[in-house]
This record gives structure tokens, sequence and C-alpha cells, in this order.
């Protein structure tokens, strides 16, 4: 009867997502090896690797690299491309994707543009293979109207079901069933485990402890000791895939805008500025009310004959400050007036890439 009761989460992960929307807009990049940049603001090559394809990684590329020693990588790859990451775009696929996946769910929770849980358990009638027909729907239903690929991970908690989401990437699916859970967690290394970083698996090594069943044969008092009681007591739990963190709701907030319709039309610098930085004022105030940090700035400018122009700019670091906002808005106003003609009549200016102020709850961070 305890099976019958069985929470059933899904881990909903897309496959090198920034990568994947490039693929999609641009078919011919399929076969070739595609790394989506940040670029800092130091021009040149200067800045880091966000994503790349299953091509590029062949060759070692992977997120956080630096573009120029991804270049150097690729050096023997002619048809290689490096793309300047284009956010607006991914947040809009991402959207529609998430629209497609949240009705399938009892509980939905929003992690970022490319990651979804759902707790599907009602829905499924606390049955597996249920569940199984629903993340195949999912896949299904998510491809055929955005031609994204995603994988699946299914299990009794978000631990697990994050781990299997990566078990058989691209376009897996993975079930892991109460029965099959121990068999599962030896298959797999200490890192593996979502908020075991390299410190922890470092110190524990340092004590002889190097497999998920070596650590599982630790008391949980001796964790605690090395640890600390919060992640100790994780450790424990979650080399025996157990997690009783239930999947919350947490509406997604890509973006924040503020947009005006100015007084007169014009292509004053001046004029245009003082407008750009009232609504840079409001924008500040909507952020502080978020309790948001914000990476990425972007200014659009529609002109007299309704056709439009945008701007936007990575920063290195989150921040919250209005002195920042106002400034790169400033200078990306100064980019886009350079040979312009056509009078300007609404401006907006926007800030994305949002993480919360508090920094993330995640466990990772105690470690």
């Amino acid at each position: 009867m305890q099976f019958m009761e069985q929470r059933i989460v899904l881990h909903v992960d897309f496959d090198y997502f920034y990568a994947q929307c490039e693929e999609i807009r641009m078919p011919a990049l399929k076969t070739k090896p595609v790394a989506v940049c940040m670029f800092s603001d130091r021009g040149g090559d200067s800045g880091a690797i966000a994503t790349a394809n299953y091509t590029a990684r062949e060759f070692g590329v992977k997120s956080g690299l630096s573009i120029q020693s991804a270049k150097q990588k690729l050096k023997n790859r002619t048809d290689s491309t490096f793309l300047p990451a284009d956010f607006e775009y991914y947040s809009d696929m991402s959207e529609k994707s998430m629209n497609i996946i949240k009705k399938f769910a009892d509980v939905f929770e929003y992690i970022g543009r490319d990651e979804a849980y759902l707790d599907v358990s009602e829905k499924v009638e606390h049955d597996f293979v249920k569940a199984g027909h629903i993340a195949q729907q999912i896949k299904n239903e998510v491809r055929e109207k955005t031609k994204l690929t995603c994988s699946v991970g299914i299990s009794p908690n978000k631990l697990l079901s994050k781990i299997a989401s990566g078990y058989k990437k691209p376009d897996g699916l993975t079930t892991i069933t109460p029965d099959k859970i121990s068999e599962f967690m030896e298959t797999l290394n200490l890192g593996d485990i979502h908020g075991i970083g390299k410190k922890t698996v470092q110190k524990l090594a340092e004590e002889g402890i190097e497999t998920i069943s070596q650590a599982r044969s630790l008391d949980i008092f001796i964790l605690i000791n090395m640890f600390g009681r919060k992640a100790g007591t994780y450790i424990y739990n979650a080399v025996r895939g157990i997690d009783d963190e239930p999947v919350k709701i947490r509406a997604p907030i890509l973006q924040l805008s503020k947009i005006t319709t100015l007084k007169e039309d014009s292509v004053d610098y001046t004029f245009l500025e003082k407008s750009l930085f009232e609504l840079c004022e409001k924008l500040h105030t909507s952020i502080l009310k978020e309790n948001k940090m914000f990476r990425s700035i972007g200014i659009s400018l529609t002109q007299t004959d309704l056709s439009g122009k945008t701007r936007s700019r990575m920063l290195r670091n989150p921040t919250l400050s209005l002195e920042e906002l106002k400034k790169v808005s400033g200078q990306l106003l100064k980019e886009a007036l350079e040979d312009q003609s056509i009078l300007i009549r609404r401006l907006g200016v926007k800030v994305s890439e949002l993480s919360d102020i508090e920094g993330q709850s995640n466990i990772t961070s105690y470690f």
C-alpha cells in the first residue's frame, strides 16, 4: 500500500538549451560545432562559453570555458560557429515550452529557462508507468510545437529526478522506482549528487571515502561532525536517495521592463537620455520590489516608421545598482543612435538574467 502513496516527481531539462535554440533558428548549424558566447565588456574574444552543442563538446568545449580556449580547441574545425547569446529569443522559446509542460503538473516549479520540476503524484494516481506516459507526452508535445528536445527524470523526489534527467542525455527518459533507488545510487559518483560539490568530495576522499557505498557506511554523527548539522544531514540522506523537499510553485520572472512614448519624436541624445534615465529609475523601483539582481541590460527604440532597434549588454556580475543601470543603458543609447536619421517615438529599458538578492537557497552554498 505504501508504494501506491508514493510521491512522483518529474525533472524536465532541455538539452544544450541555448545552442539547441540556435540550431532551430538556423538548421544548417546542426552538423557543426556551435558555441553560444557571453562576451565581456573588454571586446574581442574576451568572455566565456554559455553552452555548446554536442559536436563542440566532443572537442572539450563546455560552459564556463573562455572563448579563446574554445576557439583553440576548435581550430581544426573550420565550420565551427561562435554566436553571441540572444537571451530574449531563448526566453521566448523557454516560455513557449514551459506553458506546454506546466499543464501536465499537479504542482509546477520553474527553476530556470531550461529546467523545471513537476509533481504529478495525483495526476498519475501514484503510478510510475502512467508517469512514464506523461513524460513521453511532454517530450512529444514540446518537440512538435517548438522543435526542442528535453530529457526527463522520474522518481519519488527532486534529488533523484534531477540526477535521472541527466542520465541519458540528449533526449533521455529515465525512471527510478522506489525499489531501484539503492541499485541506481551505486552507479553514481559522489560528485554526481546535486549539492555535493568538489570541496565535499575532496574532504571525504581525505577520510578514505570515495564511493557512494563507502559514504553510506558513515554514521550521521560523523558527517555532522565533518560538515555541520545542515550539510551533514543533507549528505547522509542524499547518498541514500532521500529528499523530502516539496515541489513548490515558483512563477518565473524572466525580465522586468519599462517603456514610454516620448513627449515628442526625437533623435537628440540629451533629450532621449533624460527620458531613458527616468525609465531606469522607475524600473529600478520594480527591481527592488521584486527582490532581484540583474545581469543583462537592454534598451529598445521604436522609430516613427514603427520599425524597432534593440541593444543589450551582459554585465560581468549580477548587480542591483541604479548607477550601473543608467551608465550601461546610456552607453547602449549612444551606440543605437549612431547614424540614426529616423526619429524615435518610443523608448524602453529592460533587465534580465535575474537572480534573487539573498542568493540561492541551494544546499551547494553550504559547501
